[in-house]
């Protein structure tokens, strides 16, 4: 799957992006940023606001709550604003 980080998602971790092999038993978004948490301490550190995270799945925005379904790509940002 290949992953892509934004903001101070991408600053903690160090990356703007990573392809990564996500076990079987990973089934939904919540269970990928436990799994994503528990690599190292910069990504425990990038998700520790855990729900002020938006997740895309294919580009589309989807829940914590979301099952991963064979996604290509999931995309992790924290909320934008603008003016």
């Amino acid at each position: 799957m290949q992953l892509r980080y934004f903001a101070w998602v991408r600053e903690r971790i160090g990356r703007d992006a990573e392809t990564v092999e996500v076990p079987d038993t990973v089934a939904t978004v919540g269970a990928l940023i436990d799994w994503l948490s528990a690599r190292d301490e910069a990504y425990a550190g990038a998700f520790a606001e855990r729900d002020a995270i938006k997740v895309a799945l294919d580009q589309e925005h989807v829940d914590h709550e979301a099952p991963l379904n064979g996604a290509r790509e999931a995309a992790f940002f924290p909320p934008m604003t603008g003016g």
